[in-house]
């Protein structure tokens, strides 16, 4: 497995870091197929006795999104037809949507973009004071399509996810917290204890009605054919010429930019 991400068991807990500290946890294709090998291994703990999965990210940052370079490298193929590309990622986040573990998020500095996505297909959101969470996709000309708009619709409504959805901005923690996207907000200091008593708890419960009690809310709100929207959607958006000067823009901090369809 890369070392991007790194995986440990911790007693009863199975943790899992983002480990690219110095680019803020920008997430790439490795460390996506790494994540995906590290939820294999958490299914064969479950097995062998533990009770919870921890995500998190080394440093200041959980994470700052997808990284941006990746998109200067995909050849003409890929951009002409991205559904292989975005049904790969989706079968990630879909894999620690359905884990049989209950899988904590413990997020700090950033989470934007494709690491948000990734904290939704989580059970469990806790975040520091001062993270910044948002989904900026609509600023490069894109949608999210890792689950973002399926996940957050059904997390928190309709109406709440078009405001972060069509404005990209950063959202306010304590409409977080009210809209139920986050679970708690702690001070920085505080964060490790308050994610450690809630894991602590999911431990002292019954495995297997945790896992099947996950199952259960989980089936209420499949979400199987609404990703298939959000992969089209996007293939059409990474054809245009809007996608490809945003993220030059972005990359060479030369915003503002002038879209097509202004």
């Amino acid at each position: 497995m890369s070392d991007l991400i790194l995986s440990r068991r911790s007693g009863s807990i199975f943790e899992v870091t983002l480990n690219r500290p110095r680019e803020r946890n920008a997430i790439n294709d490795e460390m996506m197929n790494a994540l995906s090998e590290a939820f294999d291994q958490a299914e064969r703990e479950f097995n062998d006795g533990a009770r919870a999965v921890l995500v998190r990210g080394a440093g200041r940052a959980f994470s700052s999104g997808i990284d941006l370079n990746q998109f200067l490298t995909l050849d003409a193929g890929l951009r002409g037809n991205l559904f292989p590309f975005t049904a790969r990622y989706q079968a990630i986040f879909n894999k620690i949507e359905r884990c049989s573990l209950p899988v904590v998020c413990q997020i700090q500095g950033y989470c934007l973009g494709l690491a948000l996505e990734l904290a939704l297909a989580c059970d469990f959101r806790f975040a520091a004071e001062r993270t910044k969470l948002g989904l900026p996709e609509t600023r490069l000309g894109i949608i999210p399509d890792v689950g973002g708009t399926v996940r957050l619709i059904k997390l928190i409504g309709p109406a709440r996810a078009k405001d972060l959805i069509m404005t990209g901005r950063t959202l306010d923690l304590s409409q977080a917290v009210e809209w139920g996207l986050v679970n708690a907000v702690f001070p920085k200091s505080e964060l490790d204890q308050g994610v450690a008593d809630f894991m602590a708890a999911l431990s002292a419960a019954a495995p297997l009605a945790v896992s099947y009690g996950k199952r259960a809310v989980n089936d209420i709100v499949d979400n199987a054919s609404d990703l298939q929207i959000e992969a089209w959607a996007q293939a059409q958006l990474f054809r245009t010429n809007d996608f490809q000067n945003a993220i030059k823009a972005m990359i060479d901090k030369t915003y503002p930019i002038d879209w097509e369809g202004k």
